[in-house]
């Protein structure tokens, strides 16, 4: 009977360890097969953060200054007209804008009011978990040296650029009170108009600038997209996504128990529509009453998004038609692309395909204007007689706006260089030629990054050619 018992206890120790056993080599096995995430991660990371973080801190500075130098200048004037209200409506002010001027230079310490968890938005807080997670499981990073500094200069960088976010937001909370303060008080004085307008230009750009630096931010590179696919196929990552991103700490979501106190102090919806049928009664009547004000309002409000798409508040509407790309830095008004043309073989030149590199600086949202070279590539004068040579080169200089949708009006000016060595006496014939030309391009997307354009254009200069030229030019080509 011992010995029975004897053996039954040592299977059941032998099928508990194999079991572990089996379970360690799952496990390991499964770490494995997860792809080490490389350093260049942590580095792509804090050089993105580092950059936004002086181009949040130049741009507040000086946003506050020229804040500071118009509230100055307001003071002066109002000054003159009541010294007693100048100075209630400025003497605190002007401090506080030196105050936050100070902070964002990190004169008075990091901002530690409700702001900080606001601000970067959900890309910022992915960013910043993500980190976060991989600190708690470092065996997910590639080994290398220096790399727990690099994870630890990464996340501090990160930290870094939301509370200056959420400084910036708190300056952009103040200026917009602001604004609307001193808009009210100076309503009742003459001559304070254009220095209203110049304080609402200057916070509404600034408030547009941020914006397209949280734009640009979001542009991910190629280590920091493999690593974010490989972080998000690991179980334990959506858990700690749970628990810590921005979205459960602001409804105190923590797993599977949210449920009962994630939405706790927030109207159902049958006390919203208890509260309807207080106010305007019950029955289809009432039904069909709120539907067309819901409907009227949904409408007002989709074509004020449309008229301003980029606004996050209501109090940031401008009083002026804002410039769409006075906020785009000089890289991103530059647009790259290429395009070729042909021209059929004459019995001065052979078939020539014209390859073209261009750059336009987009100086209107309809409209941009640039420079562009090609290359003149001989291909003989038929299927039968295939022959690649060197025909010459072109300087090119065009400008197109926007006609409709998709349609746009071309222009430009051009000096081709195409010596003429057979058919012609020694001495008749251009080297150099001069062409203007004026058509219309239609444009197209490709995908996300690339778009296509088709070009008719009619050079008006083509009868001093000598030998003369195609008149109509057909160019197909790319932007960037």
């Amino acid at each position: 009977m011992k010995c029975s018992c004897f053996l039954i206890l040592s299977f059941l120790i032998s099928a508990v360890t194999l079991q572990a056993q089996d379970g360690l080599i799952k496990k390991d096995s499964l770490v494995k097969k997860v792809t080490p995430i490389p350093g260049k991660y942590l580095s792509q990371v804090k050089q993105k953060s580092d950059k936004m973080q002086r181009q949040v801190s130049k741009r507040s500075e000086q946003a506050l200054s020229r804040f500071m130098k118009q509230e100055e200048r307001l003071k002066r004037r109002l000054g003159k007209l009541d010294s007693l209200k100048a100075n209630n409506l400025f003497a605190h002010s002007i401090d506080s804008l030196g105050s936050l001027k100070a902070r964002m230079k990190g004169k008075l310490g990091k901002y530690s009011g409700a702001l900080s968890q606001v601000g970067g938005g959900q890309y910022l807080d992915s960013l910043g978990n993500s980190l976060a997670f991989l600190k708690e499981s470092k065996g997910l990073l590639a080994q290398s040296k220096g790399i727990t500094d690099k994870l630890n200069g990464s996340l501090k960088s990160v930290d870094n650029l939301k509370d200056k976010l959420a400084q910036a937001e708190q300056i952009k909370a103040y200026i917009r009170e602001r604004k609307q303060l001193l808009k009210e008080q100076l309503s009742q004085y003459t001559g304070f108009t254009k220095d209203l307008q110049k304080m609402n230009k200057e916070a509404y750009y600034y408030a547009q600038q941020l914006k397209e630096y949280k734009e640009v931010f979001k542009d991910k590179k190629k280590a920091e997209q493999k690593a974010m696919e490989v972080i998000k196929k690991i179980p334990a990552y959506n858990d700690f996504m749970q628990k810590h991103s921005q979205l459960a700490s602001l409804f105190n979501i923590q797993g599977a128990t949210a449920s009962a106190q994630s939405l706790e102090g927030l109207q159902t919806r049958s006390q919203v529509e208890q509260m309807i049928q207080q106010r305007i009664g019950s029955g289809p009547n009432a039904s069909a009453a709120v539907s067309q004000q819901m409907a009227e309002a949904r409408s007002k409000f989709d074509e004020l998004k449309s008229k301003f798409p980029d606004l996050d508040n209501a109090a940031e509407m401008p009083d002026f038609k804002p410039k769409e790309m006075k906020t785009k830095s000089f890289l991103q008004r530059v647009e790259f692309g290429s395009n070729i043309q042909f021209q059929r073989s004459t019995k001065f030149f052979p078939t020539t395909g014209d390859l073209a590199g261009q750059a336009a600086y987009k100086f209107h949202k309809n409209g941009s204007a640039g420079l562009g070279l090609a290359y003149k590539l001989g291909m003989g004068t038929g299927f039968d007689n295939i022959r690649f040579s060197s025909q010459g080169m072109g300087i090119r200089s065009f400008i197109d706006w926007k006609l409709k949708g998709t349609f746009f009006v071309n222009g430009g000016y051009e000096q081709n260089y195409q010596p003429v060595t057979e058919g012609l006496p020694e001495g008749i014939g251009q080297k150099w030629t001069q062409s203007g030309l004026i058509g219309v391009s239609k444009k197209y997307k490709i995908n996300s990054k690339l778009k296509g354009n088709m070009m008719v254009l009619f050079d008006f200069l083509y009868n001093s050619h000598v030998p003369r030229t195609d008149p109509v030019k057909v160019r197909l080509g790319y932007n960037f």
